[in-house]
């Protein structure tokens, strides 16, 4: 295999062969692009060598851009009523490590490789990206790939065995769920009013106060057949009919309000248009809707905002975000100005800035290196990993400083976050490889057994101190074990159970934090060994 010493030949070659492998489905379940590791693994054992240089420039990439996507999610989790579900997945991180800890201390497993079993059993490649980082050793990225098959099976399995096993009625549980559901992002959805009340004849949109009192936008009103977009001090006639967007509570509130649902016709005049724009332009980032005041400057209305898939209520409060679509009801003449305004430029969204990518990369670096002494005995510091993520997670949350935008478009933060991850991946695979089969004739069919315990045992754990003292739905406790155990494919094999988005919800909220407490506990295990 002389021809694979050409570096660049080798690395594209992995990741081509691990591309190619990780797309093959077995019963819905993939590897996806971990599979890189299994490949380099194997190309490790025949001698191939990649530089050291690119495995740093993955993990740095593959870290920061994980630290900007998950950083709002990681601060706003602690502000929801999610308290629960973030005990169970630190229930989960921390037996996990406790698990790994004794394997070292008893079983007489390698720290390295026991703390990259850990990573694999909780398939989580920023864990093993911090366990090579803090042990120095590609032994660990031997411990990740052996545990990590398991890790993945073995969660599918949890959760789809779970509900049959302990009898449990998904279809109960699904209309439980939605009764109690007042999440975060409910469905935002439109009806039509007419006008009878009679506190609100006669009275402006501005005096009645509709939109704070009832949290709905009027998007139009029909006023003796002619229909059109509304401003603020539009009267209210006894009889017109006003088409409002929000919330099915928002809804409710209005009708309260103004009069009765009606299923009449509210169609806007040639004059008037409804159509979504993109926000990209950086000045709007953390600016909220009420700021761009559309209202006064242009009679426009936004009727929704559409963020990562999800409608969001268009509250003047809310803050924008790159890539944010906002659906606008405003005369014709004023659509170009508009657009003006916000950006629209969807070819923008793949530009990405290097500048403050770079310079939150430095930052993070700096930070990691900073030494914190406990006495004589104990020092800390948060090592490159460490670093770059909670500087990433920060400027995440923060958005934007000044002109500078920290964060980056989903499609961009994808492509960097893949290619440090493609990168990372095929050095340490190589790296391992050469040791591969020493290690497994030294260690034998033990390491397989203990990367099983450390995925199964703590959501066992999770579920009965679930069921036993917190008492959460099926669907959502599905969800959290998923999230803690930052298996994506587990989450999927629960969407498929379900109509409902609570394992999604609940994924998304313990996510960040699991984590950041994996991450937490590789490093307190490097420091104690």
């Amino acid at each position: 295999m002389e021809f694979l010493n050409a570096t660049y030949l080798a690395l594209f070659l992995i990741i081509c062969i691990g591309f190619i492998i990780g797309n093959i489905k077995i019963k819905g379940i993939s590897l996806d692009v971990s599979a890189i590791i299994f490949v380099a693994l194997l190309f490790g054992h025949y001698g191939v060598e990649l530089p050291d240089i690119l495995q740093k420039i993955g993990l740095i990439l593959f870290i920061y851009t994980i630290g900007l996507q998950a950083g709002p999610g990681f601060f706003d989790s602690f502000k929801e009523n999610g308290k629960n579900l973030v005990m169970l997945a630190t229930l989960v991180v921390f037996s996990a490590a406790i698990i790994t800890f004794l394997s070292i201390q008893f079983l007489g497993i390698d720290k390295s490789i026991a703390i990259g079993l850990m990573a694999g059993a909780l398939t989580s490649t920023p864990g093993l990206a911090t366990a090579i980082d803090v042990t120095h050793s590609p032994l660990a990225s031997i411990g990740y790939g052996i545990a990590y098959p398991f890790g993945v099976i073995g969660v599918i399995l949890f959760v789809k065995l779970y509900p049959r096993l302990f009898k449990i009625n998904l279809a109960k549980e699904e209309v439980e769920y939605e009764e109690k559901a007042h999440g975060h992002f409910e469905a935002i959805t439109r009806a039509n009013f007419i006008v009878e009340n009679e506190g609100v004849i006669d009275r402006t949109i501005e005096d009645l106060q509709v939109g704070s009192m009832t949290e709905g936008v009027i998007s139009r009103i029909k006023h003796k057949n002619e229909a059109f977009v509304p401003k603020k001090h539009t009267i209210l006639h006894k009889g017109d009919y006003i088409r409002v967007v929000g919330t099915q509570e928002a809804l409710n509130r209005v009708e309260l309000l103004i009069g009765p649902r009606v299923d009449v016709d509210i169609s806007l005049g040639e004059a008037f248009i409804v159509q979504s724009y993109l926000v990209t332009k950086t000045e709007l980032v953390n600016k909220t809707l009420g700021q761009l005041n559309l209202k006064d400057n242009f009679n426009a209305t936004v009727t929704r905002v559409r963020r990562s898939g999800i409608d969001l209520s268009p509250n003047p409060s809310l803050k924008l975000q790159i890539g944010d679509k906002l659906m606008i009801s405003s005369q014709k003449s004023s659509a170009k100005q508009i657009s003006k305004l916000i950006g629209d430029n969807k070819s923008k969204l793949s530009d990405t800035d290097f500048f403050p990518l770079a310079l939150g990369i430095v930052i993070g670096i700096l930070v990691g290196g900073v030494s914190l002494s406990f006495g004589d005995a104990f020092k800390f510091n948060l090592g490159l990993t460490g670093g770059v993520l909670i500087v990433a997670m920060i400027l995440g949350r923060i958005g934007k400083t000044g002109n500078m935008l920290w964060v980056m478009s989903g499609n961009s933060n994808h492509l960097l976050r893949q290619f440090g991850l493609m990168l990372f991946l095929a050095v340490v695979g190589t790296k391992a490889g050469a040791t591969l089969v020493e290690t497994y004739m030294q260690y034998g069919v033990k390491l397989f057994l203990i990367g099983g315990l450390i995925t199964f045992i703590p959501m066992v754990l999770a579920a009965i101190v679930a069921r036993m003292f917190f008492k959460i739905n099926i669907l959502t406790l599905l969800g959290t074990l998923t999230g803690s155990m930052t298996s994506t494919p587990g989450l999927a094999a629960v969407d498929t159970m379900t109509k409902t988005d609570a394992p999604s919800v609940a994924y998304a909220t313990v996510y960040p934090i699991a984590m950041v407490l994996l991450i937490i506990c590789c490093q307190i295990l490097g420091l104690l060994f």
